[in-house]
C-alpha cells in the first residue's frame, strides 16, 4: 500500500466507507481474524508496535510470530504504550500502532488518545473487546471504548467480523494520517479474530490533495499585506512540522525579511540556530519574541491554532497588527484569535504558493531592532549552581542540538523548550496540548525504536518520573537505549512556582520528599545510574551516557525553587512578560 505523503494527504475527514481497491495476494488463502490483522499490519508497512496484552486480544498476540515482519515492543503500561506510539509517529511521521486489550487496557490508552488528538498526531490504536454476543451484558472486562473516547478520537470503528479487519485498518491507517493527523481507534470483538476468513489485501485509494480551498483572492490580499508591512513577524506552529515546510519556511522567512518565533509544537520546523530565530512565544516564551510580536504590524502565522499558551489574552494579542492565518483545518480560524486573511490548505503548499508569487523585501530597520532587543532581554539564569537551564545548555553543546529530546510536563519542559536548540523538525516530542505528565519516557522509548543510531534523551521532573518509572524496565528488557535525564527539585515545580507567584506561598501538597532514590531504583530495573549534584560533574556524565549505549538515568539534584523565567501571567498580554529580576525591582 502506498502510504500518503503530507502533500498527498486530502484535507478534511474522510468517510469511513471510502472505497478500496481489492487485491488478493494469496489467492483464496484461509486465516483467523487475529491472522488478516496481523498480515494487515505488515502489508500497510508497519515496522514497529506497541503494546501490553490481555484476554480479549489473546487470538491477535498468538498471531504475532518469530518471524512477524514488525518488531513488538512489550510496555509496562498501556499508557506507555501509546505514548510510544505517538513519539514513534511524532518522529517518523509515520502512523505510530499499538494493541491492547478490553476493558481497563483500553481504558488506559484514553489519555494517549486525547494527546494524540491535541497535538495532532497519527496514531492507529487497537484495542481487544468482548464476544459478540456479550456486547452489553456487563462481560469481564467490557467497556465501551468507541463511546468513551468518541469526543477525542478522529475516527472509531466497533469490528464485529473478520472479514472486516483488512479494510478496515486500511481505512484507519490512511484516516489517521490524511489531512489534520489525528488517531483512530479500531475496537475489535474477540470473536472477529478467532473466525476464519480469506485473506484480501486492501489498496485504500488516494486521493490528491489540491489547493482547491486556498481562495485566490485572499492569496493576493496576502501578498499585498506582506508588501506593505514595515514590522512582519512570523509564527511558527506544530503544523509546519507536520507539513514538512522547513525549507520552504526557511525561503519564505528570507524573502520576506522578518524575525520568526515558535509555539512549543513548533520546534525545530525553523531552525533554532538562524540568526531570524528569537525564540519561542507565549507564557514562557523569550521576551525578544513577545514584545517584538507585539510591536509587529503584520503576524503570518504558520500552522498554529493559538493556544491560551500563546494568546493569554486573545482580545490584545498582537493588537497593532494584521494577522494572516495559514491552516489546514478551517475549524481553527478564527476560533481563539479573530485574523484578517486566512489561507485554507496544507502549510507547504500554501507556502510554495506565496515564495512564487512574491519578490525578495528588506526590512533592515525592523530586523536591526529585533536583533538590538535579543542582546538587551535574553534569556537569563543563576549560573552560580546546578540549574536546569545549564543542564539543557551543556546537553545541547555535547549532542550538536542533533539529539531527539523528549519531555514530560513542567518547568523541565519549558527549559528544554527555551535552552536545546532544536535545528531539525520532529526532534521535540512533547506534550503540548493535553500537558501529560508521564508522557515523555513511553514517547522517547518510540523514538529511539525507531531511530536506533539517534540520541534520544527524555527530560523529566521527579513527579513526572513518579508517573512512568516502570517503563524503564521496558528499556532494559528490550535494549533501547535512552537517557532518562531527572530534574529532581523534589517538589511539583512548576506548580509550585504558581503557588510562589500567584497562591502567597501555600504549598498544598506539592512537596515530595519521600525517601525513593532513583539511582537505587533505575539500577534494580537493571539501568546504568548517576547522581549529579554540582555543575562540574555534568559534562562528563553526560557524555559516559551517551556513549554507554544502554539505559541510562541520571538524578540531578535542584533547587526546590529554580523558576521558569520569563513568564506572563494567565490574561495578561505578551509585553507584559516578567523575569525575576523584574520580581527584585518591585519590592
Amino acid at each position: 500500500m502506498v502510504l500518503p505523503t503530507p502533500l498527498q494527504a486530502f484535507s478534511g475527514m474522510p468517510k469511513a466507507s471510502a472505497t478500496t481497491e481489492k487485491q488478493t495476494i494469496v489467492d483464496g488463502e484461509k486465516m483467523t481474524g487475529a491472522e488478516a490483522l496481523v498480515r494487515s499490519l505488515e502489508d500497510l508497512g508497519v515496522k514497529d508496535v506497541f503494546g501490553v496484552p490481555g484476554g480479549a486480544i489473546l487470538p491477535v498476540y498468538d498471531s504475532i510470530k518469530d518471524d512477524t515482519k514488525f518488531r513488538f515492543v512489550l510496555m509496562r503500561h498501556e499508557q506507555a504504550a501509546g505514548h510510544a506510539a505517538e513519539g514513534y509517529a511524532l518522529t517518523t511521521g509515520q502512523v505510530g500502532v499499538c494493541i491492547v486489550t478490553s476493558g481497563p487496557g483500553a481504558t488506559n490508552m484514553i489519555t494517549p488518545i486525547a494527546d494524540a488528538n491535541m497535538d495532532s498526531i497519527p496514531m492507529v490504536v487497537i484495542t481487544g473487546q468482548v464476544g459478540v454476543n456479550a456486547i452489553g451484558t456487563d462481560a469481564f472486562q467490557e467497556a465501551d471504548i468507541v463511546g468513551a473516547t468518541y469526543p477525542v478520537v478522529k475516527h472509531s470503528y466497533l469490528v464485529t467480523r473478520a472479514q472486516d479487519i483488512p479494510r478496515v485498518l486500511a481505512e484507519a491507517h490512511y484516516i489517521a494520517r490524511s489531512g489534520r493527523p489525528g488517531p483512530v481507534l479500531v475496537d475489535i470483538v474477540k470473536s472477529a479474530t478467532s473466525d476464519v476468513t480469506e485473506y484480501t489485501k486492501e489498496n485504500p485509494v488516494i486521493e490528491e490533495s489540491s489547493n482547491d480551498r486556498l481562495s485566490e483572492e485572499n492569496v493576493q490580499k496576502a501578498i499585498e499585506l506582506i508588501q506593505t508591512a514595515k514590522k512582519p513577524m512570523i509564527f511558527v506552529g506544530g503544523g509546519a512540522v507536520i507539513s514538512g515546510a522547513q525549507e520552504e519556511l526557511k525561503e519564505f522567512a528570507k524573502k520576506v525579511d522578518a524575525p520568526v518565533t515558535d509555539s512549543l509544537m513548533g520546534k525545530g520546523a525553523f531552525d533554532g540556530t538562524d540568526e531570524r530565530y528569537v525564540g519561542m512565544l507565549g507564557m514562557h516564551g523569550t521576551k525578544t519574541a513577545n514584545l517584538s510580536l507585539m510591536e509587529s504590524d503584520l503576524l503570518i502565522v504558520v500552522g498554529s491554532r493559538f493556544s491560551d499558551r500563546v494568546a493569554a489574552n486573545p482580545k490584545t494579542f498582537a493588537q497593532n497588527a494584521k494577522i494572516i492565518q495559514i491552516d489546514i483545518d478551517e475549524a481553527e480560524i478564527n476560533k481563539n484569535v479573530a485574523v484578517d486573511i486566512s489561507l485554507i490548505g496544507d502549510v507547504r503548499k500554501v507556502l510554495t504558493v506565496l515564495n512564487q508569487r512574491l519578490d525578495s523585501l528588506s526590512h533592515t530597520d525592523w530586523m536591526q531592532e529585533v536583533a538590538e532587543r535579543k542582546v538587551e532581554v535574553p534569556l537569563n539564569y543563576n549560573h552560580d549552581v546546578l540549574t536546569g537551564p545549564y543542564i539543557i545548555e551543556k546537553l545541547d553543546e555535547i549532542t550538536n542540538g542533533e539529539a531527539i529530546i523528549a519531555t514530560e510536563v513542567g518547568q523541565h519542559q519549558m527549559w528544554a523548550a527555551q535552552y536545546y536548540k532544536y535545528k531539525h523538525p520532529r526532534t521535540l516530542l512533547t506534550s503540548g496540548g493535553l500537558g501529560t505528565m508521564g508522557y515523555g519516557l513511553g514517547a522517547a522509548i518510540g523514538a529511539k525504536t525507531a531511530y536506533p543510531d539517534k540520541v534520544v534523551v527524555n527530560i523529566a521532573g521527579d513527579g513526572c518520573f513518579r508517573m512512568n518509572m516502570n517503563e524503564i524496565a521496558t528499556a532494559t528488557r528490550s535494549n533501547i537505549p535512552v537517557i532518562e535525564l531527572v530534574f529532581n527539585n523534589h517538589v511539583l515545580g512548576m506548580v509550585r512556582q504558581w503557588q510562589t507567584l500567584f497562591y502567597g506561598e501555600r504549598y498544598s501538597h506539592t512537596v515530595l520528599n519521600d525517601k525513593v532514590d532513583f539511582v537505587k531504583l533505575a539500577e534494580a530495573m537493571g539501568a546504568k545510574a548517576y547522581r549529579i549534584t554540582k555543575k562540574e560533574e555534568v559534562e562528563p556524565v553526560l557524555k559516559e551516557a551517551i556513549a554507554l549505549g544502554e539505559p541510562v538515568v541520571i538524578d540531578c539534584i535542584i533547587d526546590s525553587d529554580d523558576k521558569v523565567f520569563p513568564m506572563v501571567a494567565p490574561g495578561k498580554n505578551l509585553d507584559d512578560a516578567f523575569d525575576e529580576q523584574d520580581l527584585l525591582n518591585q519590592k
